[in-house]
């Protein structure tokens, strides 16, 4: 009743209810971003607390990873079929009793099962799929730039709650800057619970910029199709080279982002007696320039080849990992660092989604796509655990960061094989229907 209410003195003002459903799906993402990159915070607090070395606490990490990108694809089919509002609630609530449930951890199971089954399931549900969701639907003049916001709050949210958390666990533990981030948490579900909905439909209204209102999608279908189509869409474009070149692309974008840096820098940090508040501070900084950095991605994306976006963004990072290892880790060379890594964290997201939809096109492209992310899932996946056992193998991070810049180079010169798409292979009037 609130969002009906709302949705009316707003129509007043000529404020459309999608700018609500954009703010509370930002809401969401940036704190289910906070959940998942929080325990890079904790690494050593756990080593000292509980004696677990780095390969046993980033195995809890790596599963988390690989469920947060394995569910991705049928998470659609869940919004689909259930509504978006009460799977996004589902998300926050399992996500919230795995961390509360943590508080009182005294195992390594405890860890994997909780921080890793538990926390990737419920992330898992929402994942980038949401913010494309919301995006389609609410919004058919300015989507492009609606998923470029949400898109950017997802990698920024992982980042800018981190020198808060790092101060919070310095002086009062992990277990109170854990607690932060549940309070968070619980804020986004209350207002998912009062603001969210499905489709424009709900409140009467027509998707902003659109003049008719849609009606509401039929839910004939049972689960077990929904569960099928995204299986049945990856056998058709896993035929294709473009797939393949994208998917490793991105498994290799998800290993020298999510896994290696998020989960490893502050630890890294630490090996050089650098205060864990000090090396989030960094991290807070890369989820500033990469806000701009992946919306600016987005303006390129529409103007440039996107082939060559990628080549250039692998490239800089990979140089940007490369020269890490080499450099004496003083405050203004991790701040050049910050910067230069921070623009293209995720900026290569828009592009690729481009690319998506140039070789696959229609109704495919959020489904490939959601594949291709869970390769970016399962490439953090192998480097939070990777780094980890360098860590304990080597007693070093930094082979781990310097093989990661040797496959972002690698992974530049592969975009260079995609052959150019002339066009979308949807028909030009639905092409123009959906952009």
């Amino acid at each position: 009743m609130l969002a009906h209410f709302l949705s009316h003195r707003l129509d007043r003002r000529n404020i459309h209810y999608g700018w609500v459903m954009a703010a509370v799906t930002f809401l969401t993402m940036l704190g289910t971003a906070g959940a998942v990159g929080a325990p890079g915070v904790f690494i050593v607090p756990l080593e000292k607390q509980f004696g677990w070395d780095a390969a046993e606490i980033s195995s809890a990490l790596a599963i988390r990873f690989a469920l947060f990108g394995m569910i991705g694809p049928f998470a659609a089919a869940f919004m689909n079929r259930f509504g978006v509002r009460k799977v996004v609630m589902a998300s926050l609530l399992i996500v919230l009793c795995g961390l509360l449930s943590s508080l009182a951890m005294t195992q390594l199971w405890q860890l994997v099962l909780l921080w890793g089954v538990v926390v990737g399931l419920g992330t898992g549900l929402t994942a980038i799929v949401l913010g494309a969701t919301v995006a389609t639907r609410w919004f058919h003049a300015r989507r492009g730039l609606v998923i470029g916001l949400l898109t950017a709050s997802s990698a920024t949210g992982q980042l800018v709650f981190l020198p808060i958390l790092a101060r919070v666990t310095d002086q009062y533990g992990w277990q109170a800057a854990l607690a932060l981030i549940c309070s968070f948490l619980a804020f986004v579900a209350f207002c998912v619970w009062l603001l969210m909905h499905n489709h424009p439909a709900d409140v009467n209204l027509p998707a902003y910029g659109a003049d008719d209102v849609t009606p509401l999608p039929s839910r004939n279908s049972s689960l077990g199709q929904l569960m099928l189509s995204p299986i049945t869409i990856l056998r058709e474009a896993a035929r294709t080279r473009a797939f393949w070149i994208l998917f490793i692309s991105f498994f290799i974008c998800g290993a020298s982002t999510n896994g290696l840096i998020q989960t490893h820098f502050i630890a890294l940090c630490g090996d050089y007696s650098i205060a864990a508040v000090a090396a989030a501070s960094m991290l807070a900084m890369m989820g500033i320039f990469d806000f701009f950095g992946t919306i600016g991605s987005g303006w390129l994306s529409d103007r440039f080849d996107s082939r060559k976006l990628l080549f250039t963004y692998y490239g800089l990072r990979g140089l940007s990992l490369v020269y890490l290892p080499f450099s004496d880790f003083t405050l203004y060379s991790l701040s050049i660092f910050a910067i230069f890594y921070g623009l293209d964290w995720i900026a290569t997201v828009p592009p690729t989604v481009k690319l998506v939809a140039q070789n696959f096109g229609g109704i495919k492209t959020n489904v490939v796509f959601g594949w291709i992310f869970a390769g970016h899932q399962l490439g953090a996946a192998s480097a939070a655990f990777g780094g980890g056992l360098a860590r304990t193998t080597y007693n070093s991070y930094l082979p781990a960061f310097f093989t990661a810049g040797i496959l972002c180079i690698a992974a530049a010169l592969m975009i260079l094989l995609m052959k150019e798409a002339a066009s979308e292979t949807t028909p030009p009037k639905q092409a123009t229907a959906n952009s």
